[in-house]
C-alpha cells in the first residue's frame, strides 16, 4: 500500500531511447495515467528541446529527462516514491496495448498497414500527420509531393513551415488542413475530433475546431446536414499565413456539386485576411455565412456575417424566428459577496465567443496554475485547453479530470456567482466527459446546501448529437441531475451568464 505524500513529490522521469509514439497516443496515455492511483501529474512527450522546456516550466523535468533526445520517449510523473514502479509499469502496459485500449492485430491474411509514405498504396489521396512538431513539416511535404492532401494534427510547427507547406499545396492544387488541426469530416469520415452529424448540403470551413463542432451539431439539431467539414488550423487567418487554406477550401466547396451553402468559422482573424476571405466568399456563387468571432462585422454582398456560432448555424439552416432561446436565471439572490463569473472551457473558441458577449465586463483570461489552481480576483474566462494550461497535462477534451481542480476551486470560492462549463462529445473525445463535471458539481453544491450557503449558478452546454458514441441524452441528464443548468449552445450559455451579471450589477439579484 502506498502512503499518501505529505508534500508535493519531486518529478520523476524515465526515458525510452529511440521510441516514437504519435501525439494522439501520447495525449491519450497521459490522460489515462493522470487518473491512475497516486499519480498527481503525468505527461508523455517526445524528448524535443521544446517539450523539455514545457516540462521544465510545469515543474515536471528531472535530470534524466533533461538528457532525452528528440527521438526518445520522455515519461514525466509526479507521484509518491512508492508508486513510481507501478505507474511506469502502467505506461508500458498502455504502450503495448495501444492508445485507444482496443488495438488488435490484423486478421490473418490482411494487408499490413503502410509503415512509411513510400509504401502507401497507389491512389491514396490523404495523409494524416501526427508526429512531434519539429518533424511534421518534412513528412507533410513528402505527402504533398506524392499528390496527397494533408491533415496535420501536430502542433508546435513553426509558422514559417506552415507557410511553406500551404504555398506548396496551393501550387499543386492540394489542401493542407493544419497544423494543429483538430477537426475534419470528409465525405462522412471523421478526422481528429468530430461529431456524428447527418449528411447534407452545408459545407463548413474553419480555423476553429470546437467552433466547427458546435456549428455542425447545431445544424444537426435543426434538421440540417453537412457535406464536408474542413479544418484549416488556428493560424490560417493570421497575417503570416494569409488564409491560404481557407481560400483554397472555399474554392473547393464552391465547385462541389454536393454543397449548396458554405459556413466559415474562425477565432479572431487578421483584419486584412478577413477582408480577403470575405471578398472571395462573395464570388462563390453560393450563399456563404461567415462567423469570424471578435472581428468587426463588414457588410459584403453575398455573404451573411454572423456574430455568434448559434447565429451562423441558424442562418445556414434557414431557421427563422427570434434568435434568442429561453435563458435561465437564478430564482433567488446569491447572498452577499457572490458576484464573479468563472468560465472554465475545454474549447478555446467558446472562450473567445464568451469574451465577445461579455463586452463591457473586465475579464481575466489567465490564471496561476502550479500544484493547485488559483483563480484571479474578478471575472475570468479560461481556455483550459490552451498550451499554458496543458503543459505537463493532457488536453481536457481527452482527460476531463484535468478541469476538476479548477471547477472545485470555482465552486468553493464564496465570491463566485456563475460557473460555466462545456462538454464536448464525438469521435476522439473522452468516453464520459460529463461524468467528471457532474461528480464535482454534485459534491460541491451538496456541501454548500448542507452548510446553508446559497450556491452559485452552474451553466453548461453539451456539444454533440444523439448519434455520438458518448450518449448525448445521458450526458445531458447526468449534468442536470448534478445541478447544472444545461442550455442549447455556447452562445446561449454566454448570453445567460452576461444577463445574470447585469442583474447582479443592477441589484436585481
Amino acid at each position: 500500500m502506498v502512503e499518501p505524500a505529505l508534500k508535493t513529490p519531486a518529478p520523476v522521469n524515465a526515458v525510452r531511447p529511440n521510441t516514437y509514439v504519435d501525439s494522439v497516443a501520447l495525449m491519450r496515455i497521459s490522460g489515462a495515467l493522470t487518473a491512475f492511483p497516486h499519480v498527481e501529474a503525468a505527461s508523455l512527450v517526445m524528448g524535443t528541446p521544446a517539450n523539455r522546456r514545457i516540462l521544465a516550466d510545469a515543474g515536471l523535468l528531472a535530470d534524466e529527462g533533461a538528457r532525452a533526445r528528440p527521438n526518445d520517449l520522455l515519461i514525466a510523473l509526479r507521484c509518491p516514491p512508492g508508486a513510481i514502479e507501478e505507474a511506469l509499469a502502467e505506461v508500458d502496459r498502455l504502450l503495448q496495448k495501444g492508445w485507444d485500449g482496443d488495438a488488435q492485430a490484423p486478421p490473418p491474411g490482411a494487408d499490413e498497414p503502410p509503415r512509411s509514405l513510400a509504401t502507401v498504396p497507389e491512389g491514396a489521396r490523404l495523409a494524416l500527420i501526427s508526429t512531434p512538431g519539429p518533424y511534421a513539416a518534412a513528412e507533410a511535404l513528402k505527402a504533398l509531393r506524392r499528390g496527397m492532401h494533408v491533415f496535420v494534427f501536430s502542433d508546435n510547427v513553426p509558422v514559417a513551415e506552415e507557410v511553406l507547406l500551404k504555398t506548396e499545396a496551393h501550387a499543386r492544387g492540394l489542401l493542407v488542413m493544419g497544423p494543429d488541426c483538430g477537426t475534419a469530416l470528409l465525405d462522412g469520415i471523421p478526422l481528429g475530433f468530430a461529431n456524428a452529424v447527418r449528411r447534407g448540403r452545408i459545407g463548413l470551413i474553419g480555423a476553429s475546431g470546437t467552433g466547427l463542432q458546435q456549428v455542425s451539431t447545431l445544424l444537426h439539431s435543426y434538421g440540417a446536414g453537412v457535406s464536408q467539414i474542413i479544418g484549416v488550423g488556428g493560424r490560417d487567418l493570421s497575417t503570416e499565413v494569409a488564409g491560404t487554406s481557407m481560400l483554397d477550401a472555399l474554392d473547393l466547396l464552391a465547385a462541389d456539386p454536393d454543397t449548396d451553402t458554405i459556413v466559415l468559422v474562425s477565432k479572431p482573424p487578421a483584419p486584412e485576411v478577413a477582408r480577403a476571405v470575405l471578398a472571395r466568399a462573395a464570388e462563390a456563387g453560393k450563399p456563404v455565412v461567415a462567423a469570424f468571432l471578435g472581428a468587426a462585422g463588414e457588410d459584403v454582398p453575398g455573404v451573411r456575417t454572423a456574430g455568434t456560432l448559434r447565429e451562423a448555424a441558424r442562418a445556414a439552416a434557414g431557421v427563422t424566428g427570434e434568435d434568442s432561446p429561453d435563458t435561465a436565471s437564478p430564482a433567488a439572490g446569491f447572498g452577499a459577496g457572490r458576484r464573479w463569473l468563472r468560465a472554465l472551457y475545454a474549447g478555446g473558441t467558446f472562450a473567445y465567443e464568451a469574451k465577445q458577449l461579455l463586452a463591457g465586463h473586465e475579464v481575466a483570461t489567465t490564471a496561476t496554475h502550479g500544484s493547485s489552481p488559483q483563480l484571479p480576483s474578478g471575472h475570468c474566462v479560461l481556455d483550459l485547453g490552451d498550451d499554458a494550461f496543458t503543459a505537463g497535462r493532457p488536453h481536457p477534451m481527452i482527460e476531463p479530470a484535468v478541469r476538476t481542480p479548477w471547477l472545485a476551486a470555482a465552486l468553493r470560492d464564496p465570491s463566485t456567482a456563475v460557473v460555466v462549463v462545456d462538454v464536448v462529445l464525438g469521435h476522439g473525445g473522452a468516453d464520459n466527459p460529463a461524468g467528471a463535471v457532474a461528480r464535482v458539481v454534485s459534491a460541491e453544491l451538496g456541501a454548500l446546501r448542507a452548510a446553508g450557503a446559497p450556491p452559485p449558478v452552474v451553466l453548461g452546454f453539451v456539444v454533440g448529437t444523439p448519434e455520438d458514441p458518448q450518449d448525448f441524452h445521458g450526458q445531458v441528464r447526468a449534468l442536470r441531475e448534478a445541478g447544472v443548468v444545461v442550455l442549447d449552445s455556447s452562445t446561449t450559455v454566454a448570453e445567460t451568464a452576461a444577463d445574470i451579471l447585469a442583474k447582479i450589477d443592477g441589484g436585481a439579484l
